[in-house]
């Protein structure tokens, strides 16, 4: 079931790193390098925050003019399958041009239009443009690079497995992004992941931090004997708030 809305907004508070230190703390999970991204990521608008939705995915290629001669309703369909999925929503897109990028899905126009479907942004592996127009409409980006032109970029596939970054997502998968990268949150995960960030962030804030802040006027002994301890008490109450292992 898909996470309420006051519990998504309260999660696109946090940072991204954030996110993963509260699942990794809850999850019986391995802590998988292959729910976020592998390959840098470049965030177009940082000031915007974090973003955090479900999956709509699309495989575009703009290289070729033959898709969309092809399929002249390719673009029609796609965007009914877009507005069919409920909100809020993040467009994943595989570019098949990738590394020799020669257009770009996203612009002016097409952020516009997926804005008023329910998206709130994109990541995608190729490239965008009209960057302050697509800050204004509202939508973030996460890309590789900048373009100047779209040349045939048109949609080739869509609600399929797309992998970008390094990583593979399943469409419907929820998605934590900023301007680290973006983390894909398993199912089974989601319920309780509010709740542990949260205690993960005091956690960090009343032992590791505080002792580390309190240095002034100790010796670097005294100060590494302080953090010692302090990594002790930050075990000890992940160990008995997850009932982990404690390998941190």
């Amino acid at each position: 079931m898909p996470l309420s809305h006051d519990v998504l907004l309260k999660l696109k508070r946090w940072n991204t790193p954030s996110i993963y230190n509260g699942w990794e703390a809850m999850s019986s999970s391995e802590r998988m390098a292959a729910l976020f991204n592998r390959e840098e990521t470049r965030d177009f608008m940082p000031q915007m925050g974090p973003m955090i939705g479900y999956a709509v995915t699309v495989v575009q290629q703009a290289s070729d003019p033959e898709p969309p001669r092809r399929n002249p309703n390719a673009g029609s369909e796609y965007r009914h399958y877009v507005a069919s999925v409920p909100g809020p929503k993040i467009v994943v897109v595989q570019d098949l041009d990738k590394p020799d990028f020669v257009g770009a899905f996203w612009g002016e126009v097409n952020s516009n239009v997926h804005r008023a479907l329910g998206c709130v942004g994109t990541i995608t592996d190729g490239a965008i443009r009209d960057v302050d127009e697509m800050t204004n409409a509202g939508f973030k980006a996460l890309a590789s690079r900048l373009c100047v032109g779209h040349a045939y970029s048109a949609p080739v596939r869509w609600n399929c497995p797309v992998t970008v970054f390094g990583c593979t997502i399943e469409p419907g998968s929820l998605i934590h992004a900023d301007k680290h990268g973006f983390f894909v949150i398993p199912p089974q995960d989601q319920e309780g992941l509010l709740d542990a960030v949260l205690f993960m962030d005091n956690n960090e804030c009343e032992t590791m931090i505080a002792a580390a802040r309190g240095s002034a006027g100790r010796t670097h002994q005294e100060t590494l004997d302080a953090i010692r301890d302090a990594g002790a008490r930050f075990r000890e109450n992940t160990r008995r708030r997850f009932k982990t292992n404690g390998e941190w």
